[in-house]
């Protein structure tokens, strides 16, 4: 039966179009969920773009590296993306704490706290090739 097999083709061909479809509405649907204002009027995405604009100024080309350096493991289409949140919840330790000059413990610690834990193992990674002393991170590692 010659038809058999392109009956199987259509089935499996189906079955693939509607995964798709069901895993580009699902991070619809997330990006969605941000965009929604919560109490403040503003939503998790609005804030996240102002404190990176109240803070684009302390950025300076060593630390977009450092930046750039942790992002990536990540795949190059979501990069932006993760690149957008980590600098945002960096922008916000920083105008909280009043700083004049971001560092790379900002970085570092605004990473932990926006990425989720099965991540750092990279950053640990990272900053062992770096050389730098995690000792003053381990606490936020753990409690992430």
């Amino acid at each position: 039966m010659p038809n058999e097999g392109f009956m199987w083709f259509i089935v499996g061909w189906t079955v693939f179009l509607i995964t798709i479809m069901f895993i580009g509405g699902y991070f619809m649907f997330r990006k969605f969920l941000k965009r929604l204002p919560k109490e403040d009027g503003k939503s998790i995405l609005d804030w996240q773009d102002y404190y990176i604009e109240q803070t684009l100024h302390l950025w300076n080309d060593e630390q977009k590296e450092l930046l750039n350096d942790l992002v990536e493991p990540v795949p190059e289409l979501f990069r932006d993306v993760a690149k957008g949140k980590i600098a945002g919840k960096i922008g916000e330790l920083a105008l909280k704490d009043q700083i004049d000059e971001l560092t790379e413990d900002y970085i570092i610690k605004g990473y932990i706290i926006a990425t989720p834990k099965r991540d750092h193992k990279f950053l640990i990674k990272k900053l062992k090739e770096r050389k730098i002393d995690m000792t003053p991170y381990k606490e936020l590692l753990e409690s992430s």
